[in-house]
């Protein structure tokens, strides 16, 4: 009877290992039903960031809301100020941003990118803006979700380090 009862547990407990096996393996940066792994949606997100810096550098903020979902669920909070929508956040950028001068130079550094799912990552890092007078800086998180037109933004959450 012992013998037949620890063959039961370790065909549990083998089977147990072998199940965990499987999905620590799935989660780690195998293949996804996305046809991604993790260093794939990192590249991808980076391009629209990439993107994204290269509209503002050019003065085109219509382009560098590309990167956001297209939603009246876009968020976007800076400071004290929650702003919902996107045809709001791009207006928001286009009262607080409209000159070529209060624009600046735009650049991302410290870029962090967590995929969090096939179709979600949260990206985290830094922001400077180079203009004549003052280098504006801070930090940010983003979520960004894998949608039909691509990977966006559905979250921004700025903070602002001062000049």
């Amino acid at each position: 009877m012992n013998s037949k009862r620890s063959r039961v547990l370790v065909s549990v407990a083998l089977t147990a290992i072998l199940s965990l096996a499987g999905c620590a393996r799935l989660n780690h940066n195998s293949m996804s039903d996305s046809g991604m792994n993790n260093e794939q949606i990192s590249a991808a997100v980076r391009a629209v960031l990439d993107d994204q810096v290269q509209a503002w550098n050019r003065g085109d903020l219509e382009g560098f809301m590309k990167g956001y979902a297209k939603s009246d669920d876009t968020t976007f909070i800076s400071g004290d100020s929650l702003t919902r929508g996107w045809q709001t956040v791009l207006d928001r950028y286009k009262k607080n941003y409209d000159s070529r001068e209060k624009m600046g130079t735009l650049a991302f550094t410290e870029l962090e990118v967590k995929p969090i799912s096939n179709d979600a990552a949260v990206v985290n890092g830094r922001y400077q803006l180079t203009r004549a007078t003052d280098k504006p800086s801070g930090r940010f998180t983003l979520i960004f979700r894998r949608l039909a037109d691509g990977w966006r933004i559905t979250h921004d959450h700025t903070s602002s380090a001062g000049s």
